[in-house]
């Protein structure tokens, strides 16, 4: 246990000791009519919610003592001293129900946690650490530790096209934004396998999710929409096509350098119902780049680029840490990035934060 965990462990205690103290000086000091009784009642009301359930009752026993002890101190009439009695005690009891109450809505919580981990774990699980002449490595980070679903989604598959992938983040948080994610990744998993190119794969995806939000919101609106950004390394690893639908740029990582790819023609996101080029032309043109042995290419969501310092200032990786360092394997990249975010944010995140990462392996030497 680190210093801050073990000062944070005695705050509840100090604030009860205070209170219970200045209770014990107001009662000795304090002319009529009597002002010390509000303090001592507050001391088991402050254990009762930050304490345990046996120190909670300890603290309120030691402050019915107190009371006692300070009424006999000053003579005052039995009636007086019971009534004092009863409210101390009352309060304690009340204190105590308060304890069990929020001990059970924790238990609660943390069940609810881990189904939702299990459902967003079932719904997005973590890709395997090598798929063809690729090294993978993923990370996710949520925005709030008590809310672990999110609308973010990645996947990786081989396929007779090459080693396709998927980043996207879905618009909205919880059950929908589950329902929507699932229809992705279970769509891509399916069409990544038969359709030929990347703008036909996008085209199904659009069209699947475009059917989820109709059915689920009764018709296609333009404000359920799904990021994504599609990619494809040949077989041999040499070339990489991209097909960015709305989603944050990826970043092309190698010998030090950070290269944003940015796409040639804006397109629009998935799921809209409005079509896919915001411009002339019937499909999307694909941006193809190569790829060298050793270089990764670096796939993120919104939560990265978005995240803000104290001054509001975005993260930007090109301008980071993350420059002018080499990366032997992806998931020492993705690694690096997590922490240099959460080094920008003071380890506050607004979104969740979704990176994955693949790296063309190194060519085997040559046998002697």
């Amino acid at each position: 246990m680190d210093g801050w965990s073990l000062t944070s462990a005695r705050i509840p205690w100090l604030l009860a000791g205070i209170s219970l103290v200045a209770g014990i000086v107001l009662n000795l000091v304090a002319p009529w009519p009597y002002v010390g009784l509000p303090l001592l009642a507050a001391a088991p009301l402050v254990a009762g919610a930050m304490l345990s359930f046996r120190a909670a009752a300890s603290v309120a026993c030691v402050t019915c003592a107190v009371t006692v002890g300070m009424d006999i101190y000053h003579g005052r009439a039995t009636v007086a001293l019971y009534v004092d009695l009863a409210v101390v005690g009352l309060i304690g009891a009340l204190a105590l129900a308060v304890n069990r109450l929020i001990v059970r809505q924790g238990q609660d919580l943390a069940a609810a946690r881990n189904v939702a981990e299990a459902v967003q774990r079932a719904v997005l699980p973590d890709p395997p650490t090598g798929v063809g002449p690729l090294a993978v490595a993923a990370g996710y980070t949520a925005a709030q530790s008590e809310a672990r679903i999110g609308g973010d989604l990645f996947a990786v598959q081989d396929t007779p096209y090459g080693v396709r992938m998927i980043i996207g983040d879905v618009r909205g948080k919880g059950v929908q934004a589950v329902a929507a994610v699932s229809v992705a990744i279970g769509t891509f998993r399916k069409e990544a396998e038969y359709a030929p190119t990347l703008d036909e794969l996008a085209q199904l995806l659009d069209d699947a999710l475009a059917r989820e939000a109709a059915r689920t919101a009764g018709e296609v609106s333009s404000e359920d929409f799904t990021t994504a950004l599609l990619a494809e390394v040949s077989a041999d690893g040499k070339v990489l096509n991209l097909l960015n639908r709305g989603h944050p740029a990826p970043y092309l990582v190698h010998r030090g350098e950070l290269v944003r790819l940015d796409a040639t023609v804006p397109q629009l996101p998935l799921g809209m119902g409005l079509g896919a080029v915001a411009g002339d032309g019937d499909s999307a043109p694909v941006d193809s780049v190569p790829l060298p042995p050793g270089a990764s290419l670096l796939l993120i969501t919104d939560g990265v680029t978005e995240a803000r310092d104290r001054r509001g200032t975005f993260y930007d990786p090109t301008r980071s840490r993350l420059r002018g360092r080499q990366y032997a394997d992806p998931g020492s990249l993705v690694e690096a990035l997590t922490e240099d975010v959460n080094r920008w944010t003071g380890g506050g995140h607004q979104d969740d934060m979704a990176i994955l990462a693949v790296t063309r392996r190194q060519p085997d030497p040559p046998v002697p």
